[in-house]
């Protein structure tokens, strides 16, 4: 992990980008657990998780790990010395 990534504007944008869908499927979660069977809803739902996925992974395979407690891997060394964390920043 480089030691520049607080100065690197992707760094944030993914961030950011990570937020707004963290933010949504929280509240689509909250939606679905009383409205089981809006078909619209688990669709955007699944939608929403795929794209999370795909940014979660474009960031930690260029800025380390999201989460640890094995949620994401990491390079040697190891990742988890290093910060800002991305909850810090």
């Amino acid at each position: 992990m480089s030691s520049h990534k607080p100065c690197d504007p992707q760094y944030y944008e993914l961030l950011e980008k990570l937020q707004a869908l963290d933010f949504a499927l929280v509240e689509l979660n909250l939606y679905l657990d009383t409205h089981p069977d809006d078909l619209q809803a688990v669709q955007q739902f699944n939608v929403l998780t795929l794209e999370r996925t795909k940014v979660a992974n474009e960031f930690q395979q260029l800025y380390g790990p999201l989460q640890n407690f094995g949620r994401a891997f990491s390079r040697f060394p190891w990742e988890w010395s290093q910060s800002p964390w991305p909850w810090q920043v």
